[in-house]
């Protein structure tokens, strides 16, 4: 049976400090029903577990909260698909085990639908689409003069020092090319992203530090990516360390009251108390679709006007062809650029289209070329329906 701490890892824990303002906006939460020592984690849970607990992971792990924007974002109704497209829809939806899809073109909704008893005002786990998040929150520490992309890693995590990571700049960290061996196979239990937290917590220190100090080089600086989420829980740390803010008080600011979220934002926490930047985050689906279609409009106030074209602009080659790769914690791709967590949790923005797809999933496996294959199939299905 394995150890929750071990399982946790899997969930890229990132961090960050506890908000030095006097009225944080964010709350601590604690979990009605922890799970236990002995519990298997959400890698290896049953589908049925899965489907289940994805929609109320703060019922489980410990976390903070904020509260919703003081004025939602309003999504009027648009346009519906015809019959024919959601005919073709809804089997691919049945096929990805998928709890909800909301498609937005214009800002207005075309499409919207929920499966398996998930509702419009439940929230549902982001996984790794947290990664974007965290990567809109550099930005608006760029932009707030916090730090700057040039910074050696060691400018603000100076625990990296004389490691793997000695050398290494914080835009080689959010694209990923830090040169750094990393395994992040979710089905190995001895991988690195499932034995991160098996280190002992330091006092004082990120849990992401401490195991990165362990951590060897395999390729120069900047010259070759591997999909770590170790790199986005040191972003994160690199955005607390710069701002004095935990993530959850800072997205609060600078994502959840610009871009209108209708509901409140729950952030998992780490064993250190520590947000988790490179996952779990938990939304409404709506609220995901929000998310894309601010983030289409350029993010402002928050970032800079050209923060979106750099940080969706292809920076790394990931070997999938012309059109496809890696910008600052987000996915390009030949119609635009996306943020993908395992078990299907997706947002696709597609900017000559003015389209947004966002689709929330309880995946039978984490993921895999044929789930690649069912999402491409669905987002083309949707496609086709728009012409």
């Amino acid at each position: 049976m394995r150890n929750w701490t071990v399982c946790l890892a899997a969930f890229a824990l990132a961090s960050c400090v506890t908000a030095p303002v006097e009225r944080p906006l964010s709350t601590q939460s604690t979990p009605r029903t922890p799970l236990g020592l002995d519990d298997a984690g959400v890698l290896f849970w049953d589908q049925a577990t899965r489907t289940d607990r994805f929609r109320h992971l703060e019922d489980f792990y410990a976390g903070q909260e904020v509260a919703p924007a003081s004025k939602a974002r309003p999504l009027p109704r648009g346009a519906a698909l015809d019959a024919a497209t959601v005919a073709k829809i809804v089997p691919l939806l049945e096929a990805l085990n998928a709890a909800g899809i909301m498609v937005l073109q214009d800002g207005k909704v075309r499409y919207e639908h929920y499966r398996l008893g998930f509702t419009p005002e439940q929230r549902w786990t982001s996984f790794s689409v947290a990664k974007s998040f965290t990567s809109t929150l550099l930005g608006a520490a760029v932009k707030d003069g916090a730090l700057s992309l040039s910074d050696p890693v060691t400018r603000h995590l100076p625990g990296l020092a004389g490691t793997a990571y000695d050398g290494v700049t914080v835009e080689q960290v959010a694209t990923m090319t830090s040169g750094v061996k990393w395994n992040e196979d979710y089905t190995d239990p001895n991988s690195d992203v499932a034995r991160m937290l098996s280190v002992a917590p330091v006092a004082g220190e990120a849990q992401s530090v401490t195991y990165a100090r362990k951590l060897t080089r395999e390729a120069p600086a900047g010259s070759k990516w591997v999909y770590k989420t170790l790199e986005t829980n040191l972003l994160s740390d690199i955005v607390a360390a710069a701002t004095g803010r935990s993530l959850a008080d800072y997205a609060k600011e600078k994502i959840v009251d610009p871009a209108g979220f209708a509901g409140g934002l729950f952030w998992m926490t780490d064993l250190t108390g520590r947000n988790i930047g490179g996952c779990c985050l938990s939304i409404r689906l709506s609220d995901y679709a929000r998310m894309g279609q601010w983030v289409m409009e350029g993010g402002q106030p928050s970032v800079s006007a050209d923060w979106f074209a750099r940080a969706t602009a292809k920076h790394a080659d990931i070997g999938a062809g012309q059109g496809f790769g890696y910008g600052y914690q987000w996915w390009t791709n030949p119609t635009g650029f996306a943020a993908n967590g395992i078990f299907g949790q997706h947002i696709a923005v597609m900017p000559e289209r003015k389209l947004v797809i966002a689709v929330v999933s309880s995946n039978a496996i984490a993921s895999g070329r044929s789930l690649s294959v069912e999402r491409t199939a669905l987002i083309n299905a949707v496609l086709a329906g728009l012409q």
